[in-house]
């Protein structure tokens, strides 16, 4: 059986079953530990008025007297001293009374048939129609001696009301049963919904939202598949744009390289154009070369099992080891840069973070003004340590601002710039990894500020 519905059928079956046959083994047990002794003590009770009252009658008609009693529920047999008996009420279904039994009652003890009866697992000594099972009390009636003996009537005792109940049971159990299997119905079926909606994501096809207006655990899983779904759709779509930003920008300075490869094998080429061209192709080899090394990057950070190498070491004194490696690039473009730093130990990979510093100064240097101004500010504070590194330059809108960070962005769409739109996304990753955080403010036109808490770890 495949379905989770048919699986559920078989399964509340068999819990019905099970629960009734422990149910019926439970009360069977509770019967033969408690109620059976109870039992014997209120049918002797119920014997010894009845003999108190034949022996308090001397006038009685014994046979229409036992007669009476047997036809308002009881089963009785009697044998007098001479060893004749009658029977009266119902009739025993099993015959099994020992002589011994009689004589010991004849000679004035009680029997306790029904609380000596053995235990059997599958009937209850409460139903056992058995001449054994029964109370024996001895009496006198016109100077001879009797052993009466007496056990309810089951039958009888079964009236309208115990139908009435059994009825209840059984109408309870048959409704039970199609309750859950109608509620088993309606489990599925959002089941079954979220099952054709995974199949049409594995062809990825995002455009299933599930209609599950549920509050209970389902609805919570169908909203949780839903906002997957559309993350789904948005991975995709950054995927694409991924796949499409790489070709196009490796396309580009391949062509370039081409192209200019190409014109220098022209004939008549002076020297100022030959060098021309190859500078143009060394610019677009190391274009290519650092566009190359950000992607395994990246996908060095993208995978779960890249281990951060994590060891103590300076962070002030890594950032103005970077600053000093840009110091040909800060003169050349007239930026002046000045530092607040007090030593500070970090525990981090320091050869990711020269990834971030060196993003970020070089991005503060491109988009600078000529003879504009780089602050670097570096802070520790109690729980976290803050740099910021803030510059002069032409600033960012808040449009282009909430896209900085993604992969291949770049603000100038027109991509005249140099870069490859991959840096950014790099800092970020890196320092998420390191259990920090990055925010931007920027005015355009004015200037922009990288604000960076890294927490002691």
């Amino acid at each position: 059986m495949k379905s989770l519905y048919g699986k559920f059928v078989l399964m509340t079956t068999i819990i019905m079953l099970f629960s009734t046959v422990c149910g019926f083994l439970l009360t069977n047990t509770y019967y033969h530990r408690v109620m059976k002794e109870r039992n014997d003590e209120k049918n002797v009770e119920i014997a010894k008025r009845i003999i108190t009252y034949i022996e308090e009658t001397p006038q009685l008609d014994l046979h229409h007297y036992l007669t009476t009693i047997g036809d308002v529920g009881y089963q009785l047999y009697i044998v007098d001293e001479q060893g004749k008996e009658h029977a009266y009420g119902g009739q025993y279904r099993v015959k099994n009374l020992d002589d011994s039994a009689v004589k010991v009652v004849l000679e004035g003890s009680i029997y306790h048939g029904m609380r000596n009866f053995p235990r059997e697992t599958f009937v209850t000594g409460f139903f056992a129609n058995e001449m054994s099972n029964t109370i024996g009390v001895p009496f006198k009636y016109n100077n001879r001696q009797y052993a009466l003996f007496i056990r309810p009537d089951i039958k009888l005792l079964f009236s309208e009301v115990h139908t009435i109940l059994g009825g209840l049971v059984v109408a309870a159990a048959l409704l039970s049963l199609l309750a859950m299997l109608i509620m088993a119905k309606m489990l599925i079926v959002p089941i079954t919904q979220l099952t054709a909606a995974t199949k049409r994501i594995a062809n990825e096809k995002y455009d299933t939202q599930l209609t599950i207006d549920r509050h209970d655990e389902i609805g919570q899983l169908a909203a949780s598949f839903n906002t997957m779904m559309e993350q789904l759709k948005e991975n995709d779509k950054i995927r694409k744009e991924f796949i499409s930003n790489v070709s196009h920008d490796f396309q580009s300075p391949l062509l370039n390289i081409q192209g200019y490869g190409g014109l220098l094998k022209s004939a008549g080429l002076s020297d100022e154009e030959r060098q021309n061209y190859a500078d143009i192709i060394q610019s677009e080899t190391n274009r290519l070369s650092k566009l190359t090394c950000q992607l395994l990057l990246l996908t060095s950070l993208d995978q779960s099992s890249r281990m951060v190498k994590y060891r103590d070491y300076r962070l002030d004194e890594q950032l103005k080891a970077c600053i000093s490696k840009y110091r040909w690039l800060l003169e050349e473009k007239q930026i002046n840069v000045s530092m607040t730093m007090e030593p500070t130990i970090y525990r981090g990979d320091a050869a990711l973070f020269e990834n971030v510093w060196d993003n970020l100064l070089t991005n503060a240097i491109k988009y600078n003004r000529p003879e504009g101004d780089i602050h670097i500010t570096l802070e520790a504070k109690d729980h976290y340590i803050e740099v910021i590194v803030k510059d002069t330059g032409i600033g960012m809108s808040e449009a282009e601002q909430a896209q900085l960070f993604h992969r291949f962005y770049r603000a100038d769409t027109s991509r005249t710039k140099e870069g490859t739109g991959l840096g950014l996304s790099i800092v970020k990753q890196v320092i998420e990894l390191h259990k920090g955080n990055i925010h931007v403010v920027s005015v355009p036109n004015e200037g922009t500020v990288f604000t960076i808490t890294l927490p002691h770890l």
